[in-house]
């Protein structure tokens, strides 16, 4: 948390002349913090390493729908730039956020982390699960940068592709896994089948909500931001027509009232 909250204040003195950092931004930022906290130590990342599978998803669901968008909205333009500009990743970062690969590297991220073998095999250690959650964060930041991306061409400028985009990817998709776990009929992951008991829940009921967390938990996320983005579009069409009308109003040929429309040598 100190590697992510330091640097990020002691950058802020080496801003541009003039700039002052909204204080919303700043929010933003430490609130995206806070909940990357919260997700990762006691009580939540410890059930989610070591006994619940319903923990483990509401961890990925918190990094990749809350702190991923958070972080990426507390960071300002000329930081973002300098930052893709000494570690060489401006290029890259263009690359993956098309939509399509964005999406692709996210939900391929999902499937792989969510795997029996992965998950067997990386929580059996810290350093497993540490490297788990980072690739959580790293897919959260990649499917969320054509919506909010602090740097504006690597944004998405169409509404009805925002919408379609964000409606796809973290919406449709992953209800796939999230439907397999919450029917399957067996513990997938021995992980948490062998795990002690947590106020008596069964490995196959944990598994079970684990599968209605990852299916149900980011609909409010996704379905309010495209609220959100219906509302913003609808505000730009009536603007965007209200000047037309304007614009026509304005280079229409004005009519003397003294003269004859039937007439015109009057």
């Amino acid at each position: 948390m100190c590697l992510l909250i330091i640097p990020y204040f002691l950058f802020q003195r080496r801003a541009p002349k003039g700039y002052k950092a909204p204080k919303s931004q700043n929010r933003l930022f430490i609130a995206a913090v806070v909940l990357l906290w919260l997700a990762t130590d006691w009580p939540l990342g410890l059930l989610g390493a070591s006994y619940l599978a319903s923990a483990h998803m509401l961890q990925f669901l918190l990094y990749t729908m809350a702190v991923a968008p958070l972080l990426l909205l507390g960071v300002p333009e000329w930081m973002a730039r300098r930052i893709a500009g000494r570690l060489r990743l401006y290029r890259i970062l263009g690359r993956c956020a098309k939509p399509v690969v964005a999406g692709v590297l996210f939900n391929g991220i999902l499937i792989l982390t969510h795997s029996p073998w992965a998950v067997d095999n990386f929580r059996a250690s810290q350093f497993g699960s540490f490297g788990m959650d980072l690739l959580w964060l790293v897919a959260g930041l990649l499917v969320w940068i054509p919506l909010v991306s602090p740097i504006p061409e690597h944004r998405m400028t169409s509404y009805p592709g925002r919408m379609a985009y964000l409606f796809l990817s973290l919406g449709v998709i992953p209800a796939v896994p999230g439907g397999f776990l919450t029917f399957a009929s067996f513990p997938l992951y021995a992980t948490y089948e062998l795990a002690p008991r947590v106020h008596g829940l069964g490995a196959t009921t944990d598994q079970q909500l684990a599968g209605l967390v990852m299916k149900l938990g980011g609909i409010p996320i996704v379905w309010g931001t495209i609220v959100v983005l219906m509302y913003r579009w609808s505000e730009i069409s009536r603007a965007e027509g209200a000047e037309a009308r304007l614009l026509n109003k304005s280079t229409l040929p004005s009519e003397d009232p003294g003269q004859s429309i039937t007439d015109p040598d009057q």
